[in-house]
């Protein structure tokens, strides 16, 4: 067995040690990482030891790893001779949803036609997460995939910001973390307590993590603080440990902040308006000012206000808080600009106010 230094991330455990020409081989690989050589190949034939030459690189090396394989299965092979090699470690299985798509076939010999199957495997889905929280969680990280993981995954900058960070004592509103957890795609069932769903009993939440498999996670609240955190089994309900700090990722891959929707979404609109505008701009032509300033409200109604500023391109904008003051300048202009024309205040032009500076975070006041 190697003997490893504690402070050491990757610790190797094995009764065998490098032989032949394994010795040099990881001394070159090694020398070529910390250099900084970008594309280094190690030949072998099977059963020459490969992954042990590998695991013995990691362990000298002492950075998280990504292992791609050609296939799902080599790759669970591979998985676990890391596993084996690296027990103190997280060695995490990675594979694509893509390798348990099922397309539709048939099969003439046996008149059999196989229907198409894209349903998500639920056991993959669970692996998956539990790699990408082990990413954010630890240094000592091995992720053993195949090569189809490059398709498709959300941005993890997102994943990681929409963690949910919980400690005792705390101050944390009951409902503001049940809105929160709404917000990263869990869901609310208190009979079938199941992954990636979420239960609440009085002061009592409980939540069955996305990458958890056999154990959920109970927050106690006395009041507005976080009272106990506990795992515990949510089959028989027996508690296995108490917790000083919970991490609650994302159901999804796929998450996406409400702030960054919002722009995403707003940029959708703004291609469409811009359109719509010339084409409103045209139909008013010759129409009287009363006419004209109703239709311009049934486009604003429409428009975020964020939107209007690209559209007008204030000049002379510094920064957001300038930006903004222009914005709410505007708004006003607009309020006063109808209701002298309206000769009261108009119903659909108070609402616009209203939502502009709700968007910003300011109280409106009657001037």
């Amino acid at each position: 067995m190697n003997n490893q230094n504690d402070k050491e991330l990757f610790k190797l455990v094995s009764t065998y040690k490098p032989t032949g020409d394994q010795p040099e081989a990881i001394a070159k690989l090694v020398e070529g990482i910390k250099r900084g050589d970008k594309e280094q190949t190690l030949l072998g034939v099977t059963g020459s030891g490969k992954t042990f030459t590998m695991a013995n690189i990691i362990s000298q090396v002492q950075k998280p790893t990504l292992v791609l394989a050609h296939n799902k299965t080599l790759a669970a092979q591979l998985c676990s001779e890391f596993r084996e090699f690296f027990p103190t470690s997280a060695v995490e299985y990675f594979v694509s949803y893509y390798d348990y798509y099922q397309p539709e076939a048939y099969i003439a010999t046996t008149d059999t036609y196989i229907e198409k199957d894209s349903a998500i495997n639920d056991e993959i889905d669970k692996l998956r997460h539990s790699a990408t929280s082990a990413l954010s969680e630890r240094r000592d990280v091995i992720i053993v995939a195949s090569v189809s993981c490059i398709y498709s995954l959300g941005n993890p900058i997102d994943y990681r910001t929409m963690v949910i960070s919980l400690r005792p004592g705390m101050q944390k509103n009951r409902d503001e973390l049940l809105k929160k957890l709404v917000e990263l795609q869990y869901e609310r069932n208190d009979i079938n307590f199941i992954r990636n769903k979420f239960r609440v009993r009085g002061d009592v939440v409980e939540i069955f993590p996305a990458q958890s498999n056999d154990t959920a996670v109970r927050v106690e609240f006395f009041g507005d603080e976080v009272d106990r955190i506990s795992e515990f089994n949510p089959l028989t309900g027996e508690i296995k440990a108490d917790l000083k700090h919970i991490a609650i990722y994302p159901a999804s891959h796929y998450i996406v902040p409400k702030e960054k929707m919002k722009e995403e979404i707003a940029k959708e609109i703004n291609e469409h308006i811009q359109e719509e505008w010339k084409q409103r701009e045209q139909e008013m032509s010759g129409e009287n000012e009363q006419e004209r300033i109703e239709k311009v409200l049934a486009l604003l109604m429409s428009v975020p206000a964020r939107i209007l500023c690209e559209k007008f391109h204030w000049k002379g904008v510094r920064d957001e808080n300038d930006h903004r003051s222009k914005l709410l300048q505007f708004s006003e202009a607009i309020v006063k600009e109808v209701n002298r024309i309206c000769g009261d205040e108009n119903a659909d032009i108070r609402k616009y106010r209203d939502e502009t500076y709700e968007l910003y975070g300011v109280k409106y006041e009657v001037k």
